[in-house]
């Protein structure tokens, strides 16, 4: 392993598993990624198609050779775990239990979530619920070791997650489990008006960070610039160094010995996913936010 994988955070890439998961691992390691995420379903339907054995064992082959890690996924974007609604709240906990399997069979890390956002009550009620929702997944699979990776959001409308403390709550109300880790997004922090752009607010960001909720929660970040600036509360994501963010955030992170070993992947963007949904080629875009970081560790 070279020096700079062994001191600074791994880059990645959330890849399209078009034509099959394994296909998500070639497209990785063409862009020269160390890291990676996925959707192991369509992200706009609660339940999808069962995997196929023979895809999932080439997926875990593939990962192991090419040294991939770690490697994730994310949740349906249909999935709210706050949710009060009789009618919804089964499905969702269903699908929910659904994407941590998938999870566990592909020898994931574990699965990014938005918390949820709080359709009825206070925030209080909703983060019981994500916290009951998260509990009734690890009581169906109680040998399971998927963890669930909770995302800090930008905080749109009634959205929670946007506050360390509601990450923190949620972790409290699970008595603190060790299944349940933490995935931070640069485009996320900024717009949820953590300043990570000044080095002050980028200290105060993370000391923060650390006091309510523990480095050792974190176990993901996904590297994303903001289309909109501090404190917006809107979550548009913009290409590396373009947005609101810029460079030096970035080169901090990858430079931050706190965060050694753990990956940055980017949800930025891509040039191909509209003309070649199902082809196993470089994303131009991809490559040049890849390489954007990757000339900021160096």
């Amino acid at each position: 392993m070279s020096r700079i994988l062994r001191e600074s955070v791994r880059i990645g890439a959330h890849m399209s598993v078009a034509g099959g998961v394994s296909n998500a691992v070639e497209r990785a390691v063409l862009h020269g990624c160390e890291a990676l995420q996925i959707f192991t379903k369509n992200s706009r339907q609660l339940l999808g198609k069962p995997l196929d054995p023979a895809d999932i064992r080439a997926f875990r082959r593939r990962v192991r050779e090419t040294g991939l890690t770690p490697v994730v996924s994310h949740a349906s974007y249909l999935i709210n775990l706050a949710t009060a609604s009789p009618g919804l709240r089964g499905p969702t906990l269903t699908a929910f239990v659904d994407e941590l399997d998938r999870a566990h069979d592909l020898g994931l890390l574990g699965v990014v979530i938005h918390p949820g956002v709080c359709t009825t009550g206070t925030e209080q009620d909703g983060l019981r619920l994500i916290a009951d929702a998260i509990r009734f997944a690890f009581t169906s699979r109680p040998r399971r070791k998927t963890m669930v990776l909770l995302e800090h959001t930008a905080g749109q409308g009634r959205t929670l997650g946007h506050r360390f403390e509601h990450l923190a709550a949620i972790i409290e109300l699970l008595d603190g489990s060790p299944l349940v880790g933490v995935c931070l997004d640069t485009c996320h922090l900024v717009a949820s008006g953590y300043d990570i752009v000044s080095e002050t607010g980028y200290r105060d960001t993370f000391s923060t960070f650390d006091r309510l909720i523990g480095f050792d929660r974190l176990k993901v970040f996904h590297g994303n610039d903001s289309k909109r600036p501090c404190g917006s509360r809107v979550d548009r994501h913009e290409h590396i160094g373009q947005g609101c963010l810029g460079l030096e955030p970035f080169r901090r992170l990858l430079h931050d010995r706190r965060f050694r070993h753990l990956p940055i992947l980017i949800e930025t963007e891509k040039a191909t996913s509209v003309t070649k949904p199902n082809s196993i080629a470089i994303d131009r875009y991809d490559m040049q936010n890849l390489d954007t970081l990757r000339s900021l560790r160096l």
